[in-house]
């Protein structure tokens, strides 16, 4: 039953087209360095485009130290992020826009049946230019193995600013998955950004390192 329910839900982000989207690629490199059975060192490299590669959209980098409550299932950690990002202000000029990023993050994972289930609650103190905003952000992922090394994967994370129109963005996400190692692991897929005024297409190609 569970591995019918993961391949519905994975099938939304390739239904939710909109009129507007456009599609971009993003590059993304997560690694989880364990310093002993309860502090871990998270670093983090997105590289986002808005064609297939070359025209930066984004330049993410991200680092973190966390503990574990928990020996693998729940760990809280404390981060920091600086995003560089070129947005278009018309057809061939950019602005560049310099972010700095404090985070506090906790994540629980837990399995339900052969289904991995992953809750993480991220609150973010964003330093952009000469403004400062916060940020809730809540992302539910799911695995569910095909074989000993392929997997399915899906995300759905949305964010919420404390202003006003709370409502910033919402990702969705499916793709295939293949464990190269214990310790490395790849993941092709297909996601859906939901923003106020647009929806935008990423083709990602992420790699997982624990070391």
């Amino acid at each position: 039953m569970y591995k019918y329910l993961l391949i519905l839900v994975m099938l939304v982000p390739f239904k939710a087209q909109s009129q507007d989207s456009d599609i971009g690629n993003w590059l993304i490199y997560i690694g989880n360095k364990k310093l002993n059975a309860d502090w871990n060192l998270h670093n983090e490299v997105q590289y986002r485009n808005y064609n297939a590669i070359g025209d930066l959209e984004q330049l993410l980098l991200r680092t973190g130290i966390g503990k574990n409550l928990t020996e693998g299932n729940n760990n809280l950690l404390l981060g920091y992020g600086f995003i560089r990002s070129e947005n278009y202000f018309n057809e061939n000029d950019k602005v560049v826009v310099n972010e700095h990023r404090i985070f506090q993050q906790f994540i629980t994972k837990q399995e339900i049946g052969k289904v991995g289930v992953q809750h993480r609650y991220r609150f973010e103190q964003r330093f952009v230019e000469d403004d400062f905003k916060l940020r809730f952000r809540y992302f539910l992922g799911l695995t569910y193995p095909l074989s000993e090394r392929f997997y399915l994967s899906n995300y759905n994370e949305i964010f919420l600013n404390t202003v006003q129109n709370a409502f910033d963005r919402h990702r969705l996400y499916g793709g295939l998955g293949y464990k190269l190692s214990d310790k490395v692991k790849v993941e092709l897929g297909y996601m859906n950004q939901f923003l106020a005024s647009l929806n935008r297409d990423q083709v990602n190609l992420l790699a997982f390192v624990n070391f």
